[in-house]
């Protein structure tokens, strides 16, 4: 995250401690009354602590965690959760589930986001055994690939976009150990549930859960049959202690097979947003179906219908909230952001997907900014995946009769070179050329054009990876795209890998060299 980000949740939330560790201490905002301890570099003094459990001063009412989401308005806002929510959740995944001390929980979920707490108490807990993927290791397919193999993984979790890249490029026969795969965080498209079956073979089952951050992670399940099956791949039912309602405008329930408001009652329910007492009494409200005194729904916001089976049906949202890779964005908070530059007249983000299986933020801009001050300006306050993939200037938004914005107007984006076209000068700039142009679905590709402003993304530079893999023979880390994102460094760094191993080469193996290397002269 941004560190003008990160100094407002701290700011916002109070925190009067901040556990770090040495090599990220520099990146913790200052901030008065604030102490901040960097954890590994207290082995003595915790070595010291007494080993005994100390007194529980927390109740089933207890704040557990606040957790920040993207906000409508501008501002993050921090969802607070209290412990008899998270325990009811964990509860109820341990006796669907079942896992035990032969089982192997893989956490890749970065922990700014909810999954990462079942991912991380649901195997302590049961003392299974607790993986910790590397930092951005949740991004590879193929670096997922070979700790589920080398560690014998059980049980892990995707978003179906990630789940969409490792399927089409893990071996299935290097994943053997696998039992349990769990997605949220997105719809999950049927032909996924449909691929993923005919390549990894049972006993491997594929679980679909739903839920909010404002509901203590999840809150139905549904696990998805071998059979394939027509349609919308269903949320599911409620888990344990948990009521899910289809509503009209007035709280009135939909009948079956009928769309409105899906809405969440029962002990996950968060307290509310903090410190945001008008936005919590918008979005949590009085349970009328309830008869304890007190207890409120959560709005999702989510459009939803009930099956004849009693599962339920996600069919989108209701405002303009959006998943892009499994990111909660509210494309009012990238708006206002927007709005503050003095050169920008209106602004509106839309989630676009002018490609299956590709949606992109793309950004309209009323004004005389330069889409590239634009961006740099959003990084400074935004995480990367709330930074739209394109900017597209516009004399005036288009409006329908009414006066109202018209969305199915916006112009499709067109993804191309900022700067005068250089065409490849070596074989490692015309080769890196042809891969950046196929991924990235263009003609052609310059030598200082870059990844992200062609429309790059996350999922996009894992199939980067994976071909330049297959054509150089060469491992590339995704920070090496995020700091070399110009085809010209991209193309160099590559240059100096293959000549530095050329130069440990014995002179057998370098006579085992394939006749086609698309460097000349190695």
């Amino acid at each position: 995250l941004p560190a003008e980000r990160l100094a407002y949740m701290l700011d916002d939330s109070g925190v009067p401690l901040v556990l770090t560790q040495a090599a990220l201490r520099e990146s913790v905002p200052a901030r008065e009354g604030v102490a901040v301890l960097a954890v590994d570099a207290l082995a003595e003094r915790l070595a010291a602590e007494s080993i005994e459990n100390p007194q529980r001063g927390a109740g089933a009412g207890s704040l557990a965690y606040v957790i920040y989401t993207s906000g409508s308005t501008g501002r993050p806002k921090g969802v607070m959760n209290a412990h008899r929510g998270v325990v009811n959740r964990l509860v109820w995944m341990q006796a669907h589930f079942g896992i035990g001390a032969d089982d192997v929980v893989l956490q890749k979920t970065p922990f700014g986001f909810d999954v990462s707490v079942w991912e991380f108490f649901w195997p302590l807990q049961q003392g299974a055994c607790l993986v910790m993927a590397r930092p951005e290791g949740h991004r590879d397919p193929l670096y997922l690939q070979e700790v589920i193999e080398r560690r014998g993984v059980t049980t892990m979790h995707f978003v179906p976009s990630m789940l969409q890249q490792f399927v089409e490029t893990a071996d299935p026969a290097r994943c053997g150990s696998l039992l349990r795969v769990v997605c949220s965080g997105e719809a999950l498209p049927p032909a996924l549930v449909e691929r993923f079956y005919d390549r990894f073979p049972a006993p491997v089952a594929l679980t679909n859960l739903y839920g909010p951050t404002e509901a203590a992670v999840d809150v139905s399940c549904w696990t998805c049959p071998r059979e394939a099956s027509a349609g919308v791949v269903p949320i599911g039912r409620p888990v344990w202690n948990t009521a899910l309602y289809v509503l009209d405008a007035a709280l009135r329930p939909m009948p079956v097979g009928t769309p409105g408001e899906l809405y969440i009652g029962g002990v996950q329910v968060a307290r509310g947003y903090l410190d945001r007492p008008g936005l919590t009494a918008e979005r949590f409200v009085p349970d009328p179906f309830s008869a304890e005194g007190g207890a409120r729904l959560y709005r999702t916001g989510d459009r939803a219908r009930w099956r004849a089976d009693g599962a339920i049906e996600y069919l989108g949202r209701l405002d303009f909230q959006v998943k892009v890779r499994g990111f909660r964005i509210e494309l009012g908070e990238i708006e206002a952001r927007l709005a503050e530059h003095p050169e920008v007249r209106e602004a509106v983000v839309v989630a676009r997907e002018d490609a299956p299986g590709e949606t992109r933020l793309v950004a309209y801009i009323v004004g005389e900014a330069e889409t590239g001050a634009l961006r740099d300006r959003l990084r400074q306050s935004l995480p990367e995946y709330m930074v739209p993939a394109a900017f597209v200037p516009l004399d005036a938004l288009p409006l329908t009769p009414n006066g109202k914005l018209d969305r199915k107007a916006l112009p499709a984006p067109e993804y191309a070179a900022g700067g005068e076209y250089v065409a490849p000068r070596t074989p490692a700039e015309e080769v890196l050329a042809g891969i950046w142009a196929e991924v990235l679905r263009l003609e052609r590709v310059g030598v200082h054009d870059n990844f992200f402003d062609l429309g790059g993304h996350s999922l996009l530079i894992m199939r980067l990876l994976a071909k330049i893999q297959a054509t150089f023979d060469l491992e590339i880390s995704i920070r090496t795209v995020f700091s070399m994102p110009t085809l010209e460094a991209l193309a160099a760094e590559i240059e100096r890998m293959i000549y530095e191993d050329a130069a440990t080469m014995s002179e057998f193996e370098a006579e085992q060299l394939p006749q086609f290397n698309p460097i000349a002269g190695v």
